[in-house]
């Protein structure tokens, strides 16, 4: 597999990881998102990291597949889908919880949903298999925008 794959497949998701955990640790402790009303549909704290964990492992899996199917055109068009996603990713977790602006937020969010299916689908044009693996990823994405809406909604 080229460097290029495993650097961009596991180095934009790990990146994404990190940076969005850096905002997001003091922000769930943070007095402003205790004092927050949350929809029912809130999950529980303890399964944002769980999901998480195994959302980044897929994106990197399906990503590194993907890129492998692809010429190297496609390749590079890709990793700037990819790194643009995850920089979306972690920019959701800096505006809501170290930000604090629940409409940018939900904008960043519906954005971060979008690039998802589009990194899906690109990723399923070259291995149908890695743009399944991106579903999820996507599905969750898109509930995201619903919850920070639903969060939105009530705190107005």
């Amino acid at each position: 597999m080229e460097p290029r794959t495993l650097v961009s497949s596991i180095g934009l998701p790990v990146a994404a990881a990190a940076l969005g955990s850096v905002a997001s640790a003091t922000g769930v402790k943070s007095a402003w998102y205790r004092a927050l009303s949350k929809p029912a549909i809130q999950p529980p704290p303890v399964v944002f990291p769980v999901v998480w964990t195994a959302l980044y492992t897929q994106t990197a899996m399906a990503s590194a597949v993907a890129q492998s199917h692809m010429t190297p055109a496609e390749a590079r068009t890709y990793r700037r889908k990819l790194a643009g996603n995850m920089i979306l990713n972690a920019g959701w977790c800096w505006s809501f919880f170290r930000g604090h602006r629940l409409v940018p937020s939900i904008a960043v969010a519906g954005a971060l949903t979008a690039s998802s299916v589009d990194l899906a689908r690109t990723a399923g044009a070259a291995s149908p298999g890695a743009g399944r693996a991106l579903a999820p990823y996507a599905a969750w994405t898109g509930f995201a925008t619903v919850l920070t809406t639903a969060i939105w909604r009530r705190n107005r």
